[in-house]
């Protein structure tokens, strides 16, 4: 089991206001998102959906500070984006692993503590290390290059580079997207398991009903482009979720209700966007 996060705040929640982006290209404006308002309170999970094209990665960029909203606000933690990534508040699992092909898993894991932290912290992190390389199960591929190591084994990896820096919030974007059915059922429960143990504010935008329902406290539904909040299901299935729980009739309850609202947010979709 993993040990605890120590950051300070050890978890924040997230508050949009109003939020709206837009996007300039080529002189023709796109609207991404408008009048966007949820709070996600401190330690949940929750999964974004929607139709392609609706601003869920627009979303998590904005929530994450890489982006500067055009209308209303967002808060992390008390704290505006920008000042929540430069505290080191955020870590971010993209949809492909993007490791450093010339360093081992173990180096790609220490670089970022290395160069947040400093020389001062390398027991600390080292130590940290190896717990997350037991934790995703990588531990005798410690001195692997990426190019050894499956896709699966890849997104390990990078999971295991978010959690490292103890974040307490954790964007996710589509991050099991590019793998097979049988290794993402198994990435959603090793994340399961790794949330439970560092208990950070998750923001996962998926394409998948099951995988919302399977992971998250609540799912919010985005419409189609312009994306506003069409809908917010929760999700009433107890903790811990274990193997199986996909066959459960609460599941297939859940399962209805997003797929309903997610019927009804893609009408109208436009298909040329990007999310």
């Amino acid at each position: 089991m993993l040990e605890p996060m120590r950051t300070t705040p050890d978890r924040a929640d997230v508050l949009a206001e109003r939020v709206s982006k837009a996007f300039i290209v080529d002189d023709r404006r796109t609207q991404a998102l408008i009048g966007l308002d949820f709070q996600i309170q401190a330690g949940q999970f929750v999964s974004i959906i929607g139709p392609s094209g609706c601003g869920k990665s627009t979303l998590l960029r904005l929530v994450g500070g890489l982006l500067a909203v055009d209308g209303g606000r967002i808060t992390v933690g008390g704290r505006s984006p920008q000042e929540g990534r430069r505290a080191k508040h955020f870590g971010l699992v993209p949809q492909t692993p993007a490791l450093l092909p010339w360093r081992t898993v173990k180096e790609n894991l220490t670089l970022l503590p290395r160069l947040n932290h400093g020389q001062g912290s390398r027991v600390m992190d080292d130590e940290r290390i190896d717990e997350l390389l037991v934790a995703v199960g990588l531990a005798r591929f410690a001195d692997s290059l990426p190019a050894e190591l499956s896709g699966g084994m890849q997104q390990r990896v990078s999971l295991a580079r978010a959690l490292a820096l103890r974040p307490p919030i954790l964007l996710m974007d589509e991050p099991f997207a590019a793998l097979d059915e049988i290794t993402r059922a198994s990435m959603r429960f090793l994340l399961l398991e790794l949330w439970r143990d560092t208990p950070a504010t998750v923001m996962f935008v998926t394409h998948s009903i099951e995988e919302a329902v399977l992971l998250s406290d609540r799912v919010l539904v985005l419409s189609s482009r312009p994306g506003r909040l069409a809908a917010e299901i929760v999700i009433e299935i107890d903790r811990p979720r274990r193997h199986g729980i996909e066959d459960a009739d609460s599941f297939h309850h859940h399962a209805a209700l997003v797929r309903a609202s997610l019927d009804r947010a893609t009408i109208g979709a436009d298909p040329a966007g990007a999310s």
